[in-house]
């Protein structure tokens, strides 16, 4: 039988881009958001703001709004579990760094402390790489928020965007 995890993922949206990170010694692991799993009793919410400075480092962020929920089957990414996701955009209140390196130093998953993250920017729409684990499910609901806000691209480039038309599963 899986073992249900509740997960947090970060959307951290700032000037037009995306905060994507990957792990400095297992690449393997691939371009992924911050996120993680949720304590005990532990409110959706509470977890997103605490995973996400956990992982990144970054002070100040705050919390714009859920973009989704999700539960996934992870049997296709060779795991018996089952993740109830929750997605949150989160932006930063001060200028972050272009790049850098943060180390976790309390991973949820029972990992060896420190796990080294290379935190970068991807623009949107079109720059983001594909995301591992099929976190990059409710980007286009965060591309077309921050379209109506005026903070990200224009209608015409959201066209053509590699997310468009994708829909959330019922």
């Amino acid at each position: 039988m899986p073992i249900l995890k509740r997960k947090v993922l970060a959307y951290i949206a700032h000037e037009g881009r995306l905060l994507v990170f990957r792990h400095r010694d297992f690449p393997e692991a691939g371009i992924q958001v911050p996120g993680g799993t949720l304590e005990e009793n532990e409110p959706p919410t509470q977890a997103i703001l605490r995973e996400a400075a956990e992982e990144t480092g970054l002070a100040g962020l705050l919390i714009q709004r859920k973009i989704g929920e999700q539960v996934l089957k992870m049997s296709d990414y060779g795991l018996d579990e089952i993740h109830h996701r929750y997605y949150f955009q989160l932006v930063c209140d001060t200028p972050p760094p272009q790049t850098w390196i943060h180390e976790e130093m309390s991973p949820s998953d029972g990992s060896p402390a420190p796990i080294a993250f290379e935190f970068f920017w991807a623009k949107l729409p079109n720059g983001v790489p594909p995301l591992a684990g099929g976190q990059d499910k409710f980007l286009y609901r965060l591309i077309d928020f921050m379209i109506a806000e005026g903070t990200c691209c224009s209608r015409t480039m959201r066209v053509v965007d590699q997310y468009a038309g994708q829909q959330p599963d019922l």
